[in-house]
């Protein structure tokens, strides 16, 4: 689903380059999850942009679905996106003049898959929201707004979701429901999952966690609760 190939990015800063990331390769397959961690300012955000066509590298290359991101124009990466990837983001960006039901039906009808209400409808009830559909972003608290964010995100059907700080803006409690939500659809739809995040709860619940320091890739390997499953297994 995901590769890449010495991917680096470098920025100018009064006069001088500065690299917020360095030579990353590495690949993700179908219907993975996978955490990418690490302190602020180790290039998750910048990493998570690149892998989705939302920024371009300075010199290395990066596949989406066997697509060639790194040669493409916006607009090109714009239609890539389109069909193959849905975003979750920590600040929502739902938009204010549209209800919830509204907000989850616009991907589909870009798409033009038919039958938006419907299936935005199926997506809000999954989400908990069923007596919610026709309130606006402000009339819901900041936990209801990112449930119909990850409705909306999965609405389209993407093969890979991108999630920044999906839990950042919220307290425990709604933090586990949303953290829930995101894998009981990952699941339930096959998507591929990529998320970048602060907390480690979230983190050793993918498959697979990513560690950058310093704008490199310092490990790459099993998260904790697959090791622990896998040891579980072996001892039955």
């Amino acid at each position: 689903m995901l590769r890449t190939k010495e991917l680096t990015k470098t920025v100018n800063s009064q006069g001088q380059d500065l690299t917020i990331l360095s030579d990353v390769s590495l690949t993700v397959n179908e219907r993975d999850t996978v955490a990418i961690v690490g302190v602020s300012g180790s290039g998750k955000s910048t990493l998570l942009s690149l892998l989705a066509g939302l920024d371009v590298p300075s010199k290395g290359e990066v596949f989406l679905a066997e697509q060639p991101l790194h040669q493409l124009d916006e607009d090109e990466r714009a239609a890539v996106r389109a069909q193959n990837v849905g975003f979750v983001f920590q600040s929502f960006h739902l938009l204010p003049g549209l209800s919830a039901l509204e907000n989850v039906m616009l991907p589909i009808e870009l798409k033009e898959q038919g039958e938006a209400k419907k299936r935005a409808t199926e997506l809000l009830e999954k989400v908990g929201l069923k007596e919610r559909l026709h309130h606006y972003p402000n009339q819901l608290s900041g936990g209801e707004q990112q449930r119909v964010a990850i409705a909306r995100a999965f609405a389209s059907e993407p093969k890979i979701l991108f999630a920044d700080e999906p839990t950042g803006n919220l307290d425990t409690q709604n933090g586990d429901k949303v953290s829930d939500l995101l894998f009981e659809l990952n699941q339930q739809l096959g998507t591929t999952l990529v998320l970048v995040t602060h907390d480690d709860r979230l983190a050793e619940r993918c498959q697979r966690v990513i560690r950058l320091e310093g704008g490199q890739v310092v490990e790459d390997g099993n998260s904790a609760s697959t090791q622990s499953n896998s040891a579980a297994v072996g001892q039955k």
